[in-house]
């Protein structure tokens, strides 16, 4: 997801995106460790989408 597209959300569609990563994060820990990750390369993209709208929250707060 790109920044222009997280930017173009609003405030609730943002913490239920944030809400959806987390869980998905979650699930993808755990069937990496069951060995049943197809795409382990997955987790490290969905960590970057959380971070990528945790920054743009923090800069809507302030801004």
């Amino acid at each position: 997801m790109k920044a222009s597209e997280i930017r173009a959300l609003g405030d609730q569609e943002l913490d239920s995106k944030l809400t959806d990563l987390s869980e998905t994060l979650f699930n993808f820990r755990f069937q990496h460790t069951a060995g049943q990750l197809e795409n382990p390369n997955r987790i490290k993209q969905v960590k970057r989408d959380i971070a990528r709208i945790q920054t743009i929250k923090r800069q809507k707060d302030i801004g």
